[in-house]
């Protein structure tokens, strides 16, 4: 059995969401723990890590109490860095591969760094039969929203279990235990088997 790969000292940005492999996520990034960390990370060619906060705040307060976060997370890879305005920057990134924090520790400038194992990708399935209509609904509610970032989604993406899922967890207004649950799944169709059972219970059909 192949050993998972570990990632030492990957940087952590602890947030109130959730980001799925294969989802994009823009940032306002203004603290200068993570204004810090981005630049560094672009100027390395390195990714960062997102997790998503249990309790806590994400801006620094020295007098709460640490923040918590899940344990498991997704890697992040910077597509861009622009400035707002001075002090501020907005970044966006894309999620790539699922990990589980083995060790964390926090730094003394309130940065985050964990040891962590990343998780298998998902596997390419077909979507069966009785789920195409996730894809079918999926496209067309992609098509009501204006320059969103998935215009260029192929028919290849359309047909897969797990990337169909993921764009469903990142769009229907879930509870984050639950999108956290799905997640950590490991079977792409059991995930988008759960999706479709949200669907039908919001009332969401083709």
């Amino acid at each position: 059995m192949t050993s998972p790969l570990t990632l030492i000292s990957l940087p952590l940005f602890p947030l109130h969401a959730v980001l799925f492999p294969g989802g994009h996520l823009p940032l306002r990034v203004f603290e200068a723990r993570y204004r810090n960390m981005v630049h560094g990370c672009r100027e390395a060619g390195a990714p960062f890590g997102v997790v998503t906060l249990l309790s806590g705040q994400e801006i620094h307060q020295p007098h709460l109490p640490p923040e918590t976060f899940y344990a498991t997370g997704t890697i992040a890879a910077i597509d861009s860095l622009s400035p707002l305005s001075t002090g501020l920057e907005l970044l966006h990134c894309s999620g790539r591969e699922r990990f589980h924090i083995a060790t964390a520790r926090k730094l003394p400038l309130g940065l985050w760094v964990a040891d962590v194992e990343l998780l298998p990708a998902d596997h390419t399935i077909p979507i069966p039969s009785y789920l195409r209509h996730t894809a079918t609904t999926l496209r067309l509610v992609l098509q009501k929203i204006p320059q969103n970032h998935l215009e260029g989604a192929t028919d290849a993406q359309f047909a897969d279990c797990g990337w169909v899922a993921n764009r469903w967890c990142e769009l229907l207004p879930m509870e984050r235990k639950l999108q956290l649950c799905l997640l950590e799944l490991d079977s792409p169709l059991v995930r988008l088997e759960l999706v479709a059972d949200t669907l039908e219970r919001a009332g969401i059909t083709p």
